[in-house]
């Protein structure tokens, strides 16, 4: 990982595993895809390692249902969730350890369908300080997590 200073003195972090999709053309879209992994709280079975869309519009993390399985997470309950086109969807979750950019946290990953691209959400993202800089679509560590 490599910090590249702003003029404002905070630093952007800027992951090897973070990237950016390009459509047609070569054209930016503005997908910020990071490496991430998840572990079962209450198993050893290893762990689901995959490039995870960035999604700040989601509040908690997605991944195909098959892969949690594989892993030995449980269900520990069921939340609606309202999706990008505004249809309200029941989702079984489960809670995980959630590990990207040399960070770690836990949190609920929701039991998405097989073919699904796992989503990172805003909560994992906050709760270890870091934020999507909207301006450079880069994903900006802050110096420290606000507890006010």
């Amino acid at each position: 990982m490599h910090y590249e200073q702003q003029t404002d003195g905070q630093a952007i972090a800027e992951d090897e595993a973070t990237r950016e999709e390009s459509g047609p053309g070569g054209d930016t879209m503005g997908l910020i895809h990071v490496s991430v992994g998840l572990r079962s709280l209450g198993s050893s079975n290893g762990s689901y390692e995959a490039d995870f869309l960035v999604d700040t519009g989601a509040t908690d993390s997605l991944a195909p249902a098959a892969e949690l399985n594989k892993i030995g997470v449980k269900p520990v309950g069921r939340k609606a969730y309202e999706l990008a086109n505004g249809v309200v969807e029941e989702y079984a979750f489960g809670l995980v350890e959630i590990f990207f950019m040399d960070e770690v946290t836990a949190g609920r990953v929701l039991f998405g369908p097989d073919y699904a691209e796992p989503i990172l959400g805003v909560t994992a993202l906050e709760s270890v300080g870091i934020t999507i800089d909207p301006a450079s679509r880069t994903l900006k560590r802050l110096p420290a997590i606000p507890l006010k």
